[in-house]
């Protein structure tokens, strides 16, 4: 087995962990750096009622946690399906450099985990979208932005 299949393999197991003992669905992640595992996740969006507890935002997390760091440049991310948006924006800003995945969207789709929807939204006019969206106290909110503008000590990430 390469050195990639045995962490895929690891990302399919903890999809059936998770969905065995109810936690979420038939989803799992590793985060890998210099071959060894520094994050874990699976789907636990029932078990934490909590709809962004997908397996890689899990994996993202605790990977970040044990690296100290909001940043995993030089990590690989192994997820058992192809990451949904929101997953996958958590992985563009987390900035990992490789995205394994074995399921697709499509597989997902035909056992009622369906996306589509999500990737159609993004592509529309805020008032087109099924959720409205009002933009409201811009004045207000941008002289916080001035504010950052001009604060010496920030962090950019």
């Amino acid at each position: 087995m390469t050195r990639e299949e045995t962490f895929m393999h690891e990302a399919i197991h903890l999809s059936e962990t998770g969905m065995q003992q109810n936690e979420g669905g038939p989803f799992g992640c590793v985060i890998v750096k210099d071959d060894e595992i520094i994050g874990r996740g699976w789907n636990q969006v029932l078990s934490a009622n909590d709809p962004t507890a997908h397996a890689e935002i899990v994996a993202i997390r605790n990977a970040c946690k044990k690296l100290g760091s909001f940043h995993l440049h030089d990590c690989e991310l192994y997820a058992s399906c192809e990451p949904c948006p929101m997953c996958l924006a958590a992985i563009y800003w987390a900035q990992l450099k490789m995205i394994y995945f074995a399921n697709t969207r499509n597989d997902a789709n035909a056992i009622g985990f369906n996306d589509a929807f999500i990737y159609d939204e993004l592509t529309l006019a805020n008032e087109y979208r099924n959720v409205k969206m009002i933009a409201l106290g811009r004045n207000d909110a941008l002289k916080i932005f001035e504010q950052w503008t001009q604060k010496g000590n920030k962090k950019l990430y």
